[in-house]
């Protein structure tokens, strides 16, 4: 095992180092634990890419198989627990993925995508595991040696997927920005452990483990930093952690700080809190008036991660630095610089509305795996990307997010491609045309609406919906559906959904 939980587990072997509403784990557990995954993934023929996935709820579990994949010198393909067998079969496909982690709740889905995709190994914790072909967790971990784990193989960097713009989820590499490493696993666990984050204490984790900023908090058991891992959102729960655990840092959504906002004044009262230091804010943008009350309540200690999973953090703002310039998601971070653009390529200069670019001084831009010309669309030259918006930029450089020009939409921190669903609603027998767009939603910041003109027959919208649901992922459905005569397009078949969604963000912030 790597030498952090070694060192650890002979100087603090009774302290929790990760615990979950259900279980708990001390630096020896841990030791072991992580030992036996790298160990026994290794017996496995990991092909060339390496690649395992990890399709399960938030859990110890869930984090010891994603930073055993990492010391075992594997790629972890973090899926989404909501996706349906036939979604995570294409990623299990498309990433080359040769052992499926899962647990209870995915248990059926992984076992279907596992076959459709030609996945020997299927190991799962929870009541459900050990049937039907699949490897339960406790047993194969008994059978493993927990010898320390070879950490002279090369470390590999997560394979993350998300919605895809034409319907098809895309993967791209963690970036070298969010990668912390070294030519061994040994040297990327040393880097991992200079992480500054570590001074805060306490991680918790809040949002799904199939994202970027909640998985940190296993990666930052290399740092020797404990972490406290949270299910599905309970706005209390997270409060009474918070004190319980002393919680010093975590990764939040602006859904989260609603959520919270929304407790009675006794609520949030009623639990200490000083134990905070950092709060990194990212998914979407945050309401400023959600901002302005979180930072009154828990004092100047979020700092806003604006960027994607693709880049990484590409702009970044301070507590302080937002009450200065409120509504802002920062100053571009290096490698990067910001760029506002007009519709002809040209730079335009401060205050002056246009679509958000990025420089990328290293020239790597965005990659996406498998797709090279899905990684070209998101360029105007070599290492000049865009993430889909607008904005401006003031004199000191600050940047304004005032609208977006792609069609993602962002709905409690989740970017979804309307895309996905508009595929599916057209086959509908009863629809002759679909879009779909973002609109307000007072706590998930946008959800999806669909837009749609009906053939001859009549139709329940809520039949459309539930049709979709079926076919689909819940959370890339749309909510509501408007029958509506016309959707605006252009003699090239083309829709401006800007202009679609402009009635329904009138009085709001976009």
């Amino acid at each position: 095992m790597p030498s952090f939980a070694a060192k650890l587990a002979q100087s603090q072997p009774h302290e929790i180092a990760i615990c979950d509403e259900a279980s708990e784990l001390s630096w020896a557990d841990v030791d072991r634990t992580l030992n036996a995954v790298a160990n026994g993934l290794n017996t496995y023929d990991l092909g060339v890419k390496r690649r395992v996935a990890v399709f399960a709820e938030n859990a110890v579990e869930t984090a010891m198989a994603n930073l055993g994949g990492l010391i075992a010198g594997a790629s972890v393909v973090p899926v989404n627990f909501h996706l349906t067998a036939d979604e995570v079969a294409y990623i299990l496909e498309d990433a080359q993925v040769r052992v499926l982690f899962a647990d209870a709740k995915t248990l059926d889905r992984a076992v279907r995508a596992a076959r459709l995709a030609g996945v020997a190994y299927v190991i799962a914790w929870g009541d459900a595991a050990g049937g039907d072909g699949v490897i339960a967790w406790s047993q194969w971990l008994a059978d493993q040696s927990d010898a320390p784990a070879d950490e002279n193989l090369k470390p590999m960097p997560n394979l993350l997927y998300t919605s895809g713009t034409t319907g098809r989820p895309k993967g791209t590499e963690l970036p070298p920005t969010m990668f912390a490493g070294g030519d061994t696993v040994g040297e990327h666990l040393a880097n991992l452990g200079e992480d500054p984050r570590a001074e805060a204490g306490v991680h918790m984790v809040v949002g799904p483990m199939y994202h970027t900023g909640p998985l940190s908090g296993a990666r930052l058991l290399a740092a020797g930093v404990s972490s406290v891992i949270l299910g599905r959102f309970d706005a209390e729960k997270t409060l009474a952690a918070i004190e319980q655990h002393r919680v010093g840092s975590s990764v939040m959504v602006p859904t989260h700080f609603v959520r919270l906002l929304a407790l009675p004044d006794e609520i949030k009262q009623k639990y200490d809190l000083s134990a905070l230091v950092s709060i990194a804010h990212t998914g979407a943008k945050c309401p400023v008036d959600v901002k302005r009350a979180m930072i009154q309540w828990w004092g100047p200690v979020f700092v806003d991660a604006y960027g994607a999973s693709e880049v990484g953090t590409t702009c970044s703002i301070t507590s302080e630095e937002w009450l200065l310039h409120p509504g802002s998601v920062g100053t571009s971070n290096p490698p990067f610089t910001a760029l506002i653009i007009d519709e002809d390529g040209n730079e335009l200069g401060p205050n002056q509305e246009g679509r958000l670019y990025f420089k990328d001084e290293t020239g790597r831009g965005v990659v996406y795996h498998n797709d090279p010309e899905k990684s070209a669309a998101a360029h105007i030259a070599p290492g000049v990307f865009t993430l889909g918006e607008i904005a401006y930029m003031n004199e000191e450089g600050f940047v304004f997010i005032t609208d977006r020009f792609s069609d993602m939409v962002v709905s409690g921190g989740v970017n979804i491609y309307p895309a996905e669903a508009e595929q599916v609603l057209i086959d509908h027998p009863a629809i002759l045309d679909v879009a779909c767009i973002g609109i307000p939603h007072p706590e998930m910041g946008e959800e999806l609406k669909a837009l749609a003109i009906v053939k001859d027959q009549e139709v329940a919208a809520e039949e459309v919906l539930a049709w979709c649901r079926d076919r689909l992922s819940h959370y890339k459905c749309p909510r509501t559906l408007d029958w509506v005569d016309d959707l605006g397009r252009n003699t090239m078949g083309k829709i401006n959904k800007r202009k679609l969604r402009a009635p329904y963000w009138e009085g709001h912030q976009g």
